[in-house]
């Protein structure tokens, strides 16, 4: 007995894995060799390829391709319509399935809506992609990365919201009350 919920127009592929209370809605396909993790939600039209892992509560929302050679940690959200690449130089007429390069996405980032994420980078945990920015390098965790192509434009709580840093290079989430510090170009919850 299957321990998920499948809209009746979601195509699922035999050999695929999914989580317990993980939801897949209208017209997305699940491929073979994919894993999905518990308590995920599979938004409408969305394209889960063979081999791609997505960890623990992952929020996956409307029209987003997830290709092979994609891993998302837990937590991670991806915005309507993003778009994961899996090969640097395509082309029709030439098969370079051996060479699909490794995209990761770690623990609590978020990729905008319509953000591209060319293939081979790794987003840090809780990193934020901005709405539309196209990331041709790695993200550090934590940053906030916005344009074409994405540049890092400051710093981000694991609850989303802008850091300031003082002068002693700290920070409080102003909404969670966490405090974050900021050390050789990198940041670390306390």
């Amino acid at each position: 007995m299957e321990n998920y919920q499948a809209h009746e127009t979601a195509v699922i592929d035999p050999g695929s894995s999914i989580g317990a209370g993980t939801r897949i809605w209208h017209f997305s396909h699940i491929m073979t060799g994919c894993i999905i993790g518990s308590d995920c939600n599979i938004g409408q039209n969305v394209v889960v390829s063979p081999e791609v892992v997505l960890g623990n509560r992952v929020k996956v929302q409307n029209n987003v391709s997830i290709y092979t050679g994609v891993t998302c940690a837990d937590d991670v959200f991806l915005g309507p319509s993003c778009v994961f690449t899996n090969v640097i130089n395509p082309r029709s007429a030439v098969s370079r399935k051996h060479q699909y390069e490794r995209t990761k996405v770690e623990k609590g980032a978020t990729i905008g809506a319509n953000a591209t994420i060319v293939c081979g980078h790794t987003i840090g945990a809780y990193a934020l992609v901005g709405a539309g920015a196209v990331v041709t390098k790695d993200v550090l965790p934590y940053a906030l990365v916005v344009g074409n192509p994405s540049r890092q434009t400051g710093w981000v709580s694991e609850y989303g919201c802008r850091l300031e840093f003082d002068d002693t290079n700290m920070a409080v989430c102003p909404e969670s009350g966490e405090r974050y510090q900021l050390s050789d170009g990198q940041v670390s919850k306390l």
